[in-house]
């Protein structure tokens, strides 16, 4: 029997077999994979993961979390334990107001047809709350702020505060939902979502690759060699604009750490994914740990403020605030992350 013969046979029994089971119920619905396990045929291209505007790559590594310092307030609440971060991209700056405003236009754009958010508890609850320039301090002229501070078009770059922790939640829920509709629209894949970060992403982050890092740039001091401040903090007692500005700055007003992000000490402090509690580093995981506990109403701020002495805006020291409460120092920005790749130094 020659082998032509042979393949001519197979080839016929190929055939026979492949009309035999397109009769047999799922089994012979009309494969285009050759009766091979060849996965899912429809899926959509992935190439490279794009990078959202504004934001920049946080490469995966391994880092100190905790205090880089003494502890000076004897705490005991941030020691030092070593850790894994997978890769993730990072907002560049704080969100803006002017950035937040898209947010509320296009929620009450859509407050006519939204089961969840009408107008009155768009106004309530996420628009930003004005009156934190005059409750948060007592016997100080607040009202210039309040008026001006979100409204006035002086103010579009500089970082929105008077925003709770759960309406910074709803801004990431929105921003995804935004994105990917028109992503989808379009005809290509979704990205994952828009999400605050968690307190070690955020500390990670912060350091810029360098670990036991004080500040974002190094440290140990708070003014370079000029004597300039590197951020915008209280540097003494009564005194707030040395640093150049009274309140906040615009956002990227000083320079940027390793990784390209600016403000991540001083400016406004920002909401992180995690609940607080005093006792969580011992018992998180070593690998992208993060302390969730839906009955804990205190949430975790990290980085300090243009109201906050130098301790508060070291990289390790640690605060909360409670979620539904909004502050004239406190705001946000957001991370997503990064898929399939080892490193992310490549989009560099």
């Amino acid at each position: 029997m020659n082998s032509s013969f042979v393949f001519t046979r197979f080839i016929i029994a190929v055939m026979a077999s492949s009309i035999l089971l397109q009769g047999c119920g799922a089994f012979g619905s009309e494969q285009g994979d050759g009766g091979e396990l060849t996965g899912v045929l429809d899926r959509p291209e992935w190439d490279s993961q794009t990078i959202p505007y504004g934001m920049t790559v946080v490469p995966p590594g391994t880092f100190h979390m905790g205090q880089a310092d003494e502890d000076i307030t004897s705490s005991k609440i941030n020691m030092n334990k070593q850790i894994t971060i997978s890769g993730f991209f990072m907002d560049e700056t704080e969100v803006t107001n002017n950035e937040y405003r898209q947010f509320i236009v296009k929620m009450l754009e859509a407050a006519d047809t939204s089961a969840d958010w009408d107008a009155d508890r768009i106004e309530n609850e996420l628009k930003p709350d004005t009156t934190v320039w005059q409750k948060d301090f007592a016997y100080h002229m607040g009202e210039p702020m309040q008026e001006y501070y979100y409204s006035h078009p002086a103010f579009d770059d500089y970082p929105v505060v008077g925003v709770s922790r759960k309406a910074a939640v709803e801004f990431t829920n929105w921003r995804t939902e935004y994105y990917n509709n028109y992503r989808i629209e379009n005809g290509m894949y979704e990205m994952p979502a828009f999400r605050l970060p968690s307190e070690a992403e955020w500390e990670y982050a912060a350091r810029g690759g360098l670990d036991m890092a004080k500040y974002p740039w190094g440290g140990p001091y708070i003014r370079n060699g000029k004597g300039c401040a590197l951020a915008n903090f209280k540097p003494g007692r009564g005194n707030y604009y040395d640093d150049g500005f009274a309140y906040t700055a615009p956002v990227a007003s000083y320079f940027p750490n390793g990784y390209g992000l600016y403000d991540m000490s001083g400016n406004v402090a920002e909401w992180c994914d995690d609940a607080y509690s005093p006792s969580s580093y011992p018992v998180v995981w070593d690998l992208n740990p993060t302390f969730r506990d839906p009955n804990e109403s205190r949430k975790v701020v990290r980085g300090g403020s243009w109201k906050d002495i130098p301790f508060f805006v070291q990289t390790g020291t640690r605060s909360y605030e409670y979620e539904t409460q909004a502050r004239s120092y406190i705001g946000f920005r957001c991370v997503m992350i990064s898929l399939g790749r080892s490193s992310g130094y490549e989009f560099q």
